[in-house]
């Protein structure tokens, strides 16, 4: 990450964590009132092909002891009262703008792998995570909706396992390095507009 882009990580974070403080209290206490403690889920997430850290979610699904791998509609069941609503329009990913100031995730890259895949597709990852992982990315853009879509139908661990795999791993890897050779300043305020209207819509 060139010193640029971390500046404008900071800023960018500064700004969105001001504007949107109230909508993330909001959630916060709708998450406490409707669904109980705890309100924060900390998912562990790779950086680089061999470091990890904490990626910051508002919790969507009552917590699993077993719980691994992505989530496809054998987790479906596990949604909690409010969680489909902040999925929907992915207002759980909120806080990971406490991520972004700690340097763990930009706001544009690719989105932070699970270690699970970063070691089963290492020659993939070691490539992908040449450029730091972000909140949104071109992958997001453009393949998120179909990889849900994709993984919807899946009825259990296994199943998922396999779609998100054979499927989605690659596809999104390939987005991934599209993005990774025509990075920019400009690339990435134009990935970010983008995002932000596609919510908004």
């Amino acid at each position: 990450m060139t010193p640029f882009k971390r500046f404008f990580d900071i800023i960018s974070a500064i700004v969105l964590g001001t504007v949107l403080l109230p909508v993330m209290i909001w959630v916060a206490v709708l998450i406490l009132v409707r669904d109980g403690r705890p309100v924060f889920y900390v998912a562990e997430r790779m950086k680089t092909p061999t470091q990890s850290f904490g990626l910051i979610k508002f919790r969507t699904m009552r917590p699993a002891a077993d719980d691994i791998g992505v989530s496809g509609g054998d987790k479906h069941g596990r949604l909690t009262r409010t969680g489909a609503m902040l999925r929907a329009k992915r207002l759980d990913e909120l806080p990971q703008i406490l991520n972004v100031l700690k340097g763990d995730i930009s706001l544009v890259g690719p989105r932070p792998p699970l270690r699970l895949y970063v070691e089963r597709f290492p020659e993939i990852y070691a490539e992908v995570l040449k450029s730091r992982p972000g909140i949104t990315g071109l992958a997001t853009l453009y393949f998120h909706e179909h990889e849900e879509y994709l993984l919807a139908s899946c009825r259990d661990a296994a199943e998922t396992d396999r779609v998100y795999s054979a499927r989605c791993v690659p596809r999104k890897a390939r987005i991934d390095m599209i993005y990774q050779r025509n990075r920019s300043f400009c690339y990435d305020w134009e990935i970010t507009l983008k995002t932000v209207f596609r919510r908004l819509r």
